[in-house]
């Protein structure tokens, strides 16, 4: 009966380990019947594979269908979408473009605030299908807002459909509809719906500058079927730089919101894989799954009163679905759960179930369990970085067989953890060993509610472990399956945190991962440690960690399915008369040699930074490149003059082919007083009101839409020499005719986050160089002192 306990225990833990997971999502059914008022994966499934034909991002005419689409989808469903366009200038990301968003409207009966929804339509360049990013945002809110007008439902609320622009490239179309739209003055509440890969459980995050407690508790009355979300999750976004379109909401607007985002095979994030091909149809049934229903729900809510000055502990459990508390619930259950355990270790001492040596010896196997695990989780991941270089050209930080990593440290450290607690079960009873995984944990509470109050739901398994602890220190022989059920807490809660570290952070986080493992086992002891054959579950843990290895070795190379990700620029140096081939790649293949050579230089001895990028990696190696009869920009000076010893400028850039971004640079440290470009006013600086302009930060990053100018307005001490530097890039090395690229091995695929398949193009230029513009007039009041003109136009360049 022991045995049989035993084993049906284990199963049981397996079971729930693997429910934990496979819980958390709903799982597409392609013969389900679904009626014309539910979110339906095969209806959305249409408009999907329409909008992530080609990579469409910004300024590319794939962009420009997608829009068309979009508005003749919205039209379909009866309304009536109109177009928002302008230029739109982020101070942070200092990009400049010209969004075009498309919204409509479903008028409300009431004349409360407005509910809006949002997903981008832009695709990140150059080469993202962008299907889940974001096109599954897109068609969720189609197939949502068609299921809900089937109901014939009419909202209480105004309900806005946004679909914004230029995400990728600086949240500018958010920026641009919260500051300028009439409609945004109304709008109460946003669900913005992203993805960050092309599979998983999407999470719900909450975007607001007071409390969330209102906020939590309306999304637990809309009642999605499959909520993912803690308040852990929720700190640690606060606490990162990270932002998607509702953030700008948030920020410049104080419209508090949710946003729903998958993050699981993120390597795919930004990629040619972001197609409908790699795309889990469970992710997009997960994301209607939330939407119906919350749309249902806050359709008809008083979204003036969501907002709120408290935060709850919140996360999301099986069955029950969401639990949420107060924050200041957190200290007093934090006491409460301190308390008990010093009583309990007082009542075991009492009654002579715990010895000194025995909670000594069970600190530890503790502590080494997890010093031998974290350990090798730490520099394991550095090792396998070098055994396999290749790693490092996945800028992403999760490989393609990351989840096999995953699996092998966890298993690995149960192994270690195991043998441990094998050597010493024997000699020491059990409930002494059980002290110290229940103070490491209590220990991490304190540290939580101090620091990180969002994670102070951890101290829920901790109460059950309690229990436990409590029973195996009445019964010499407890009941394996109620502590198997008291443990349930702990699986449900700690097991797929192990995973989401390393998914949501980087394998980097793989030691975090396999401390984690170590912690959930010693609040599962009252189970693990009444198992007699410790040495077998150690062994068999070692042969599935070789093995998930094994496996992980035989996916680490690339392939079609995991293609490799290469990048290449022709770079044209006017100023130096010289041209370059340039990647950014760790490790020159078989394609970028045709271009570089076998022994490439390195790129620094050409450049010293290239161009802004996610992560901030540089240009690797340079070759001297053949010379191309690139047509090189114009710059007219429109209006030099003196006001008040300051002197204004306006100058305009004109593209002489079809380009794609243009950054510009000062060349020197300047200071400005005033700074514009197209007509939106950039910051300048602090108490000064300068704006300090240096060699190596751009004062533009312009994204160019319809081979737009960029007009550049400025003023300055009047004794100043000013010269700045252009960078113009096209995305076009590949169809360029005056190139003849060979197309990439079909194991390969650009490098996301930078700038590649691009001809670049540096020059600089001196304000004292040009002349002004014939026949123009000066039209400004208090002009002293015209400057005289001095030089010559832009040129083209043969």
């Amino acid at each position: 009966m022991k045995i049989f306990n035993a084993l049906l225990s284990f199963i049981l833990v397996v079971v729930l380990t693997y429910y934990s997971f496979y819980g958390l999502m709903p799982h597409y059914d392609e013969g389900e019947t679904i009626s014309s008022t539910e979110f339906s994966v095969d209806r959305a499934l249409g408009p999907l594979e329409q909008i992530a034909k080609a990579p469409h991002y910004v300024g590319s005419e794939a962009h420009a269908d997608v829009r068309k689409f979009l508005i003749g989808e919205l039209r379909k469903l009866g309304l009536e979408p109109h177009i928002q366009e302008g230029f739109s200038l982020n101070p942070i990301s200092k990009t400049l473009n010209k969004p075009v968003n498309i919204a409509a409207r479903i008028e409300g009966s009431e004349n409360g605030k407005a509910l809006l929804l949002l997903s981008h339509y832009d695709s990140a360049a150059t080469s993202s299908y962008g299907a889940s990013d974001d096109g599954v945002g897109l068609v969720t809110i189609l197939e949502s807002v068609r299921a809900y007008l089937a109901s014939g439902k009419r909202p209480k609320n105004d309900i806005i459909i946004l679909f914004s622009d230029a995400e990728e490239l600086g949240l500018d179309g958010a920026k641009l509809f919260v500051n300028e739209h009439p409609w945004a003055q109304n709008v109460g509440l946003v669900l913005n719906f992203e993805a960050r890969g092309t599979s998983g459980p999407s999470n719900m995050i909450v975007e607001t500058n007071g409390g969330n407690s209102k906020l939590i508790k309306e999304f637990i009355k809309a009642n999605p079927e499959y909520p993912v979300a803690s308040s852990l999750m929720y700190s640690v976004y606060k606490m990162l730089p990270n932002d998607t379109d509702s953030t700008i909401f948030r920020e410049d607007g104080d419209i508090d919101g949710f946003f729903f985002a998958f993050i699981d095979s993120h390597f795919n994030y930004h990629t040619a894989n972001d197609s409908m091909y790699f795309l889990d149809w469970d992710s997009l049934k997960h994301q209607g799954s939330y939407l119906l229903p919350l749309l249902h729900h806050f359709a008809d809510v008083n979204l003036l009163e969501i907002k709120s000055d408290q935060d709850n502990v919140y996360f999301n459990f099986p069955l029950v679905k969401m639990v949420n508390y107060p924050f200041s619930w957190v200290i007093p259950m934090l006491i409460i759960a301190t308390l008990l355990f010093f009583t309990l270790i007082f009542y075991g001492i009492y009654i002579e179930r715990l010895k000194g040596r025995a909670i000594a010896i069970g600190f530890l196997s503790l502590l080494l369990s997890l010093s031998i695990s974290g350990l090798l989780g730490f520099f394991g991941w550095k090792l396998l970085l070098v055994l396999y270089p290749q790693y490092q050209e996945i800028q992403q930080g999760f490989t393609y067989n990351g989840h096999w990593y995953i699996a092998f440290f966890v298993f690995l450290s149960l192994a270690i953890t195991f043998a441990v607690y094998k050597k010493f079960n024997s000699k020491y009873n059990e409930p002494s060993l059980y002290v110290a995984p229940l103070f490491f944990w209590l220990l991490i509470n304190t540290a939580v509610a101090i620091i990180l109050k969002g994670a102070a739901f951890f101290i829920i398994p901790v109460f059950f472990g309690l229990i436990s602890f409590f029973v195996i220190l009445k019964q010499e022989r407890p009941n394996l399956l109620l502590t198997t059920l008291l443990g349930v807490p702990a699986i449900f809660i700690f097991a797929p945190l192990i995973q989401f570290f390393p998914v949501g952070l980087g394998l980097n986080m793989l030691a975090l991962s396999a401390g984690f493992t170590v912690l959930l086992f010693g609040l599962l002891l009252p189970i693990f440690s009444y198992y007699k054959m410790k040495n077998l579950l150690s062994g068999l843990s070692f042969i599935l960690a070789v093995s998930f290895f094994i496996t992980a070795h035989s996916k680490s190379d690339f392939s079609v399915e995991r293609k490799k990700p290469n990048s290449l620029v022709y770079y044209n140096d006017v100023d130096a008369g010289k041209t370059f081939w340039l990647t950014y790649d760790k490790q020159v293949d078989e394609w970028t040699q045709k271009y570089l050579g076998e022994n490439p230089e390195n790129a620094t001895k050409y450049l010293d930074e290239a161009a802004y990028s996610k992560y901030g990696i540089n240009y690797t190696y340079a070759t001297a490149a053949p010379q191309k009869a690139i047509p090189d920009f114009e710059v007219i000076l429109d209006e030099d003059t003196l006001v008040n010893n300051l002197r204004n400028i306006h100058l305009t850039i004109v593209p002489r082919r079809h380009v794609n971004k243009i950054d510009l640079y000062s060349t020197e440290d300047v200071s400005f007083h005033s700074l514009a470009f197209n007509g939106k006013e950039a910051q300048v600086g602090s108490s000064d009101k300068m704006y300090r302009g240096t060699k190596n930060a751009a004062l533009v990053r312009y994204y160019v839409s319809n081979n737009d100018s960029l007009k550049v307005k400025f003023t300055v001490e009047k004794d100043i020499p000013v010269s700045f530097r252009v960078m113009e890039y096209s995305f076009d090395l590949m169809t360029n005719p005056l190139f003849n690229i060979e197309k990439r091995p079909d194991y390969m695929m650009p490098k996301p986050f930078v700038i590649t398949e691009a001809v670049a193009v540096n020059r600089t230029f001196s304000i004292d160089s040009l002349h002004l513009k014939k026949n123009k007039k000066d039209t400004l009041n208090n002009v002293s002192e015209p400057i005289t003109d001095t030089s010559l136009h832009g040129h083209l360049y043969e």
